[in-house]
This record gives C-alpha cells, sequence and structure tokens, in this order.
C-alpha cells in the first residue's frame, strides 16, 4: 500500500527549523524527510480492526514537525519512521470475529494510544478516565508516541489502510458525510478547553487564533449554550468572516494591544519601553495559536484573576513578560487531547462529543474543511496549508483512495 512516511534526521530538521523562521509559509519538501512509500498492508493485533483510510486532515502539529517548530522536550513522546496522520475518517475493510463492527462501517479514529492499547494496567490519570494524560506514552508493548502518526508501531491515517483498537472507533452518521467527519479530531481538540473551562454568561472571552481550533471553539460555545461576549482575534480575512459566522460578536485582523484593549472593555497604560498595558479586559482567553506574541498580549488583556488557556502547542517563547500572571492573579494552563467532558449534567465522551455536534444543522461548519487532496499531491496540499494567506485554506486533507 502507498503511506505517507516521515523519518527521523536531526540534520534535516534543524534545517526545516531554520527554513520555517525564515519563510513560514513555505514548503521545502526536499528538506523534510517524508515522502510516499510502498509498504506491507498492516496486519492488526488480535482483537484490532483494519481499516481503509477515507480522509485525513492535515493538523497543526504535522505542519509544527515538518517546520522543525516542535519542543525538544518533546522528543521522547514520538518514534519513527511512522505514517503520519491522525485526524482520520475510514472504513471498517476486516473486523474480528463477535466484534460489533462489519465490513464498510464508517467510523472516526480516536488517535490516542494510552495504557489499555499498550497493555498495561491503567496509571493514576488513565483510572480516572483522563486518558490523554496518560503516564505510560512511552512504555509498553507500542513505541513512544501518545498518537496515531507519531508512533512507530501504528501508522496513521495517510495511508491506504491502517489498523485501530475497537476502543478507539467512534462510529459515524450515515447522513453525515466524509467531508464534515473529517472535523472530529479538531473540534474534540476545541470541545476539551470549553468543556473544562466554560465561561460564565456575563464574562468576556477571546479567542485568539482564527484557525480551525479558534473556529470551533468559537462554534462550540455557542452550540452548547455559552451567551459569553466573544472577541476573536484573526490573521486573514476568511478567518474573520468564518468567526462572525461561527457566533463571535467581534472579530478584529491582527489588532494593535489599544485596539484589543478597546474590544474587551480594557484600557491601554502608556509605558516608556514595552508598548503599553492593559487594565480591565477579557475573563477568559484561548490562545489558538502559543506564540509568544500571543501568550503576551493575553497575559495583558485579561483582567484579575483571569484564565489563559493554551489551547495551541508552545515551546520556549523568548522574552515573554510574566509580570501579569503575579500582578493580576492570572491563572495560566493548558489544554491537550480529550478524553471526556461534562456537558449538561452529563459525562461523555469527548469523541463521541464531536460527533454528536457534527451532526447538529445548527453546528455550522460549511466553509471549514477548504481543500483535499489525492494522496500522491501531498507536496500541494502540505503547501496550502503552510500558505493559509494565498491559498484561503482553513482544514486541509488527503484522500488516499484519490488517484493523482
Amino acid at each position: 500500500m502507498q503511506a505517507l512516511i516521515y523519518r527521523r534526521s536531526v540534520p534535516l530538521y534543524l534545517a526545516s527549523r531554520l527554513a520555517g523562521r525564515l519563510l513560514p509559509h513555505r514548503f521545502f519538501p526536499w528538506l523534510v524527510p517524508m515522502g510516499l512509500r510502498e509498504v506491507p498492508t498492516p496486519v492488526p493485533p488480535p482483537g484490532w480492526v483494519l481499516l481503509r483510510s477515507r480522509l485525513c486532515g492535515i493538523c497543526g502539529s504535522d505542519l509544527g514537525l515538518l517546520k522543525g517548530a516542535e519542543s525538544f522536550l518533546l522528543e521522547p513522546y514520538a518514534s519513527f519512521p511512522a505514517i503520519l496522520g491522525h485526524e482520520i475518517v475510514a472504513e471498517v475493510a476486516e473486523a474480528p470475529s463477535g466484534s460489533d463492527w462489519q465490513t464498510g462501517d464508517r467510523v472516526a479514529v480516536e488517535p490516542l494510544l494510552p495504557c489499555r492499547l499498550r497493555n498495561l494496567p491503567p496509571c493514576p490519570a488513565c483510572s480516572r478516565g483522563e486518558y490523554h494524560l496518560c503516564e505510560n506514552f512511552t512504555q509498553g508493548d507500542l513505541a513512544p508516541g501518545p498518537v496515531l502518526g507519531f508512533n512507530q508501531s501504528r501508522g496513521g491515517g495517510m495511508a491506504e489502510y491502517l489498523a485501530a483498537h475497537p476502543s478507539q472507533l467512534v462510529r459515524l452518521p450515515e447522513s453525515m458525510p466524509d467531508a464534515v467527519a473529517v472535523l472530529t479530531d479538531s473540534l474534540a481538540s476545541a470541545l476539551h478547553p470549553v468543556t473544562h473551562h466554560f465561561p460564565a454568561p456575563g464574562d468576556t472571552v477571546v479567542v485568539y487564533g482564527a484557525g480551525i481550533i479558534g473556529q470551533h471553539l468559537i462554534r462550540s460555545l455557542r452550540v452548547l449554550g455559552s451567551p459569553a461576549r466573544i472577541v476573536a482575534v484573526a490573521r486573514h480575512p476568511v478567518q474573520r468572516d468564518l468567526a462572525l459566522a461561527g457566533g463571535a460578536e467581534v472579530a478584529l485582523l491582527s489588532p494593535s494591544r489599544a485596539a484589543l484593549g478597546e474590544a474587551v472593555g480594557a484600557h491601554l497604560l502608556p509605558t516608556t519601553l514595552g508598548g503599553g498595558n492593559l487594565e480591565g479586559g477579557a475573563d477568559l482567553w484561548f490562545d489558538c495559536v502559543g506564540s509568544r506574541h500571543s501568550v503576551q498580549e493575553g497575559l495583558l488583556a485579561l483582567r484579575s484573576r483571569g484564565r489563559l488557556v493554551l489551547v495551541g502547542t508552545a515551546g520556549a517563547l523568548k522574552g515573554l513578560d510574566i509580570s501579569s500572571i503575579w500582578f493580576r492573579e492570572l491563572t495560566v494552563t493548558g489544554a491537550t487531547c480529550y478524553s471526556y467532558s461534562e456537558v449538561g449534567g452529563r459525562r461523555v465522551r469527548t469523541y463521541e462529543l464531536a460527533v454528536e455536534l457534527l451532526g447538529r444543522p445548527e453546528f455550522p461548519s460549511r466553509g471549514l474543511l477548504t481543500h483535499i487532496f489525492p494522496l500522491g499531491q501531498y507536496v500541494r496540499a502540505f503547501q496550502t496549508a503552510y500558505n493559509k494567506a494565498a491559498t484561503g485554506s482553513v482544514k486541509v486533507a488527503l484522500d488516499p483512495r484519490r488517484e493523482v
């Protein structure tokens, strides 16, 4: 079968890192240790399911890997060579006898690989049902790596076939197109911070970064009934328009600090150096970018005892002034992946909640999946995802079934 494989190369990773800093919107395939390869179709372990991939989305973490932008401290949590892709819509090709699955069943694949799938007794996090925080992502029967696509033992969805454990599968409604279902993973990644940091009715919420996760955050807040005032910060006009269509009251394009402060009800305090401070402001800041600038603006635009939730992956943030954390008693926390959520008094698996919401007519998914390419055109796909300004891309997906 054909598979898109990333292999480990420290020199090329560092070269990609340098190129990504100099030209962040350009994809240099010759600098990336990745390519299409002919590999054997996977043989599922006993009890696992063989799937045929139908669509696989390109995630920001995939782009971060190819740009060399991941934290060096996260190196132990991946193993290569690996078949990329964890935003997977697939159909059952072969299922073990006696299972609940039949050939042809369409599924979304939750890609996490916690204790249960590693044949290990549950760690404290898995025992609590918080398997996204599993303490054994580097242990057990599988190679290191918390998700499909970053794991040498279990390949991801950028291939014709993959193997998955039945516990990873979420059945898709017959009425849901693949082009909507492929948004499941990114929506689940937004639902986790939303349900764990749900705003109070009178709160002002900033969604900083209006890519796919930011768009889902806005829609999730509205569909789950939040009346909070939502201010979105976007980089591109298409993102601004989608944020307004999704339920944001205000959507700003790369605002100045003063303009941001005005939008969240704060006022600017001039400083001799540092660009000025803000007094008053937002109650909750969802940072979907994870840059020094986005975190800095969040720390300044939050009112006292506000919360900053890091949704976008962030590594070292050079030159960050954290005085506001002390001065205003701010809370800064992270939000990674998904497991279970509390919604309306019920505890529900976040991946299942994502499928449920995508199936609701009031969830505005139109315009979020912007491009689909055959697997053989992966270079064009990644270039499209890199250069959002030129292509208008939001979510880009690969279809392993389509011919080039």
